[in-house]
């Protein structure tokens, strides 16, 4: 089992490698076969890691480098069931957008598969790494292929200009983790993640320890989206293609607040005050779910409205994680999952729109596609889960982050039921606009915020759905469905999240071998609750589709008038301009020490 930890990252580099070296003598359907089975295989591994780590953590260090009087050399992969899973997740999402992509972009070549297969090796050994600086690389590998993969279309100047912005963001994030990490090494002299925290112990807090710990998760919260340090995503989406958007949205993002979780727990739980982090976290998570959820409701570039509402979603995850114990990221755990799925399932049926239509702008595509096909109904159906409507595990994940948030601010329950109904009611909203005709097309905006003048990203337009697209999205939205209706899969996070806040276990384990029981965890699953929280998010949600797409009367205008300057105030705020965005980061690192030293 242990050589399957190491298999599960080295296998897509192997074949990304033999995909380029014999892709003249390659037929484009035996590419694409190859990736998605390597893809498939990749799952299938992390998925019984995932399983046996269940019963104990699986740590291999590599070259049988195993510590020495508390020291180390080597690397060491750590596998638990959470990381675990993040891998699988990530195989899984991968799987779906190359089969999604069958025959797609051609004018890339195999550069597409290779990079897709890269950034798949990386995101799952990031999910393994035991140590900080592995952590680190793998993060940057992570990072330089997804600036490849999203200034792809070269020839286009907005998909260069949304890479660089993204490449130059994400990099300073990475530099101040970089310093944060040598900031460590220099007083410990360690880099294991179990070693730095048997290290640090019980110390307590001061100056040098409290900048580390902020400067190494700054790179993380970059790559998380956090406000803000937001303001790459929606650019990124916007020119990235299709498929890159399901592993930017449904994995990528979350495994920044992942890095984040295990950093915390595993070095600086015993030293650092718990309600001083989660306090810190519960602001940033705050205000990006707020304003994740105003930007979303704002956007006609649906792409970009998929972005904001990622960035609502990835605010709410944090407030569930800022809880900082089991149950509140057991609930983050199944809300990831459940979310990955809708959302992943969401940019597929927008690129479908694509690359029929040559665009994804709301007004423009007002009316045209009906509801004939299936793609309309898929579209509603993933708006109403995104919304948190029962049995889907955006749902579940949501009724069970929102009880745990809830038990020490009641307050955060209607925070999650606003934002949920503000981002599904958004995608209700462009749903009704193309498919149904809805409403009155939006005016306003230019090409470059609105979509409509967009490069397919096939051959040519796609009359009709080809099956690969439609089997994608389909078994993204049945995922969707089955995070909610399994009761074995919350079961499985509450285990998982009850091993990762085991900090004292985890150091035992990885230096000693020494297995420790797990605290009981109670099983979670749809309360009463839960269920009527998740349908009035969901009625919410069609209310504010229905109120986007009336007339309103002359007396509710005037009421909602003054809210006009603020959202040109954050729209202009989101300038585009990659200097404002590298100014706003070291303004979120700044918050971030201070909400921490406060």
């Amino acid at each position: 089992m242990r050589a399957l930890v190491p298999l599960s990252f080295v296998l897509p580099v192997l074949v990304g490698c033999v995909v380029l070296a014999f892709r003249r003598w390659l037929p484009r359907i035996v590419t694409d076969l190859i990736c998605v089975a390597t893809a498939a295989t990749v799952a299938a591994c992390t998925g019984l890691l995932a399983a046996a780590a269940g019963g104990g953590r699986i740590v291999e260090w590599m070259g049988g480098f195993t510590p020495h009087r508390g020291y180390s050399v080597g690397i060491v992969l750590v596998v638990d069931p959470l990381g675990a899973g993040v891998a699988c997740l990530a195989a899984v999402l991968t799987g779906c957008a190359l089969l999604y992509g069958w025959r797609y972009l051609s004018d890339a070549g195999e550069h597409y598969h290779v990079l897709m297969l890269l950034f798949l090796a990386a995101m799952v050994a990031f999910a393994c790494a035991g140590d900080l600086f592995t952590l680190f690389v793998f993060f940057e590998l992570m990072g330089a292929v997804a600036y490849a993969l999203t200034g792809m279309r070269i020839e286009e100047p907005e998909s260069v200009q949304g890479g660089l912005t993204f490449g130059v963001v994400n990099s300073l994030g990475a530099y101040l983790t970089l310093m944060g990490i040598g900031v460590l090494y220099a007083r410990y002299g360690q880099l294991g993640l179990a070693q730095l925290g048997a290290a640090i112990g019980a110390a307590r807090p001061d100056p040098v320890l409290v900048a580390a710990f902020c400067l190494a998760c700054c790179g993380f919260l970059v790559k998380a989206a956090v406000v803000p340090m937001h303001f790459w995503l929606a650019d990124a989406h916007a020119v990235a293609p299709t498929p890159v958007c399901v592993l930017f949205s449904g994995v990528m993002v979350e495994l920044g607040v992942y890095a984040v979780t295990r950093i915390y727990w595993v070095v600086f739980a015993t030293a650092l005050p718990a309600a001083t982090i989660g306090r810190a976290l519960l602001v940033f998570g705050v205000l990006t779910a707020l304003l994740g959820a105003v930007m979303c409701v704002s956007q006609r570039h649906l792409k970009r409205l998929l972005a904001y509402s990622t960035i609502a979603h990835l605010g709410l995850f944090l407030v569930g994680v800022a809880t900082l114990d089991a149950d509140g990221l057991a609930g983050t755990a199944v809300y990831v999952l459940g979310h990955s799925g809708v959302k992943a399932a969401l940019f597929l049926l927008a690129g479908i729109l694509l690359n029929r239509y040559r665009s994804v702008d709301e007004a423009y595509l007002h009316g045209r596609a009906g509801l004939r096909s299936p793609v309309g109904w898929l579209y509603l159906l993933a708006g109403l889960a995104l919304a948190g409507v029962p049995p889907f595990g955006p749902g579940l994940g949501k009724a069970l982050t929102e009880e745990a948030a809830g038990a020490g601010h009641p307050w955060l329950v209607w925070l999650f039921v606003a934002v949920s109904a503000l981002t599904g009611g958004a995608v209700l909203r462009s749903g009704l606009r193309i498919f149904a005709g809805l409403g009155r097309p939006p005016g306003g905006g230019d090409e470059e915020t609105t979509g409509r003048s967009e490069e397919s990203e096939t051959t040519g337009p796609v009359r009709g759905t080809p099956v690969t697209m439609l089997v994608a999205t389909c078994l993204l939205l049945g995922g969707g469905l089955v995070v909610g209706t399994v009761p074995g899969l919350a079961r499985a996070c509450g285990r998982a999240a009850a091993a990762t806040v085991d900090t004292l276990g985890y150091r035992d384990e990885v230096l000693h071998g020494a297995l420790r029981p797990l605290a009981e965890v109670p099983d979670s699953y749809w309360s009463v609750s839960g269920v009527l929280l998740g349908l009035l998010s969901a009625v919410l949600a069609v209310g504010v589709a229905l109120l986007a797409l009336a007339r309103l009367p002359a007396r509710l205008r005037r009421m909602l008038h003054p809210l006009g300057p603020v959202l040109v105030g954050l729209h202009r705020l989101h300038s585009g301009h990659v200097g404002d965005y590298v100014a706003w980061l070291f303004l979120g690192t700044a918050a971030l020490a201070a909400l921490v030293a406060w």
